[in-house]
């Protein structure tokens, strides 16, 4: 039963990771992340939103605050 188990997250952690960021998509991301929605930016490199946020954040990058303001955050 534990062999399942393991396939199980294995197969779960595939799923959705791509690995490592090369540096077009970090380019990209610093580019698109200050004004654009994390959710069509993670749909445009592929990657889940969270991973998006995660490496945005690590980053140090910030939405404006015009952005902000224009989706009601502000």
């Amino acid at each position: 039963m534990a062999k399942k188990k393991k396939a199980a997250k294995k197969t779960a952690r595939k799923k959705g990771v791509k690995g490592l960021w090369t540096k077009a998509e970090v380019n990209l991301l610093k580019k698109l992340f200050p004004t654009n929605p994390t959710s069509a930016i993670a749909k445009q490199l592929g990657r889940q939103t969270d991973a998006v946020k995660k490496k945005a954040s690590r980053m140090g990058l910030h939405k404006t605050k015009r952005y902000l303001k224009s989706i009601g955050r502000a």
